[in-house]
């Protein structure tokens, strides 16, 4: 990936002083944000973007001066990049020049997971099993703060792009690595979301009891282990910052998904009972599930007090806060089939539309069950403007509209939702602001380095 004459000599600490006081010294000459280079004419060395002109969100942002490389795929890697793109960083996505990201143009559904994780990117083309696409990779690493990478374990270390080779070129680099499992028994084995929530647990509690167990209806584990990345990446770029080091960081699908079950967990071991699928109920409360209503929709009500439920039998005019067998929430409990059945009862004679309203004016929690093409038109959506049109990049290039980094700050703006790339879109503009010319882009493309 380089040669050895090309390393920047290391300054020697003096007999004197420790191995602490030369990072704190490193630290304090890069400042917050800013990286050591190696000495190569082709690399900028101002510290800012790649190429700030391409991208939003280079301005007034909490990572607007931090570059992130992502090596990713499908879901868990795409989606953790696109947070800190979200949050300003300037992300360059690396694909093969042939094929691109794995889920690039193969189904409706990929096309979809594509088009949503990956707005906000540029996107580059480079052979990494070539010698120049290392060379070329290697200008990238000189110039990110970041990286993040989800291939199958040991594949970044085959292809000479793992932590280790990264290292050798800027040892500030944050290289995250997402994969299915920490480093231990399953750290060699495949992993998908469902095993994450299989192994997980999660897939126990999901359901109704008697039934097969389900996975969720979104990628849960990618997800969960995505935004442990980027709390993950956020404290070491922090950390770094003021010690002048770089890390390796490994976040798992696995454990992610396991630490969203974490209370689970402790009331098994607390109380010797394992948790059976409850579908949209839960041990505690009752009534809390979704029920039928007059017009075929599923409402979800879930009065989870005293004064709740006393507001809620108001709202429907159920004859019930003063009986026995529901004044006080564990005869609730006790009784929950029989309420359920009165509460089921009363909602197949309503419209939902109007549970809906009752209730709300009742301040009683309550949803309508939507679609994701009610989602789509949700006028709340749409009033805090959660949703931003992009084109569909992979699929029929239709304009659609996808979520937006759902957080609102004071001190900053949400940075503005641009499409996802094509594959190797944006790849001459970044190789020419590392320096490199027209004809040696072009030639690099006809023996399809990139």
């Amino acid at each position: 990936m380089h040669d050895d004459d090309t390393r920047p000599t290391k300054s020697q600490p003096d007999d004197d002083r420790s191995d602490c006081d030369e990072r704190r010294d490193r630290a304090a000459r890069r400042g917050p944000g800013a990286r050591v280079r190696r000495e190569d004419p082709r690399v900028r060395t101002d510290g800012g973007r790649v190429a700030p002109e391409l991208l939003p969100g280079g301005d007034g942002r909490p990572l607007s001066d931090v570059t992130v490389l992502e090596l990713g795929h499908i879901i868990a890697g795409p989606f953790c990049s696109m947070i800190l793109a979200d949050l300003g960083a300037e992300v360059i996505k690396v694909e093969h020049p042939e094929y691109g990201d794995a889920v690039r143009d193969t189904s409706p559904i990929g096309n979809s997971s594509f088009n949503y994780v990956n707005r906000n990117k540029l996107g580059v083309s480079l052979d990494l099993k070539s010698d120049e696409g290392h060379a070329i990779f290697a200008d990238l690493v000189r110039e990110a703060d970041v990286l993040v990478e989800n291939f199958a374990a040991g594949t970044a270390d085959r292809l000479g792009v793992g932590y280790d080779d990264c290292r050798e070129i800027d040892d500030g680099l944050v290289y995250c690595s997402i994969k299915g499992f920490n480093p231990g028994p399953y750290e060699e084995f495949p992993a998908l979301d469902p095993v994450a929530e299989a192994l997980s647990g999660v897939m126990s509690v999901t359901g109704h009891s008697g039934q097969p167990p389900v996975r969720s209806g979104t990628s849960l584990s990618d997800m969960a282990a995505s935004l442990y990345a980027a709390v993950t990446v956020l404290g070491a770029v922090r950390q770094r910052d003021a010690t002048g080091e770089g890390q390796h960081i490994t976040v798992p699908l696995f454990e992610s998904t396991v630490a969203l079950m974490g209370y689970w967990l402790a009331y098994t071991q607390a109380y010797d009972d394992v948790p059976e699928p409850m579908g949209a109920s839960h041990p505690g409360w009752a009534p809390y599930d979704v029920f039928e209503s007059a017009d075929d929709r599923w409402v979800f009500v879930g009065p989870s007090s005293d004064r709740q439920w006393r507001r809620f039998c108001d709202a429907l005019d159920l004859d019930l806060a003063e009986d026995d067998r529901f004044a006080e929430l564990q005869s609730r409990l006790d009784n929950r089939e029989e309420l359920n059945e009165i509460v089921s009862a009363t909602c197949a004679e309503l419209d939902a539309d109007e549970i809906v309203a009752r209730l709300q004016d009742a301040s009683v929690p309550v949803a309508p069950v939507n679609d994701t093409e009610e989602v789509c038109d949700d006028p709340h959506l749409r009033e805090t403007d959660a949703l931003a049109e992009i084109r569909a990049t992979e699929g029929d290039g239709d304009r659609i509209r996808t979520p937006r980094f759902p957080a609102k700050a004071t001190g900053f703006d949400r940075v503005e939702s641009t499409d996802p790339p094509e594959l190797g879109q944006d790849t001459d503009a970044v190789l020419g602001a590392l320096g490199y010319d027209a004809e040696e882009i072009s030639r690099l493309r006809a023996e399809d380095v990139v």
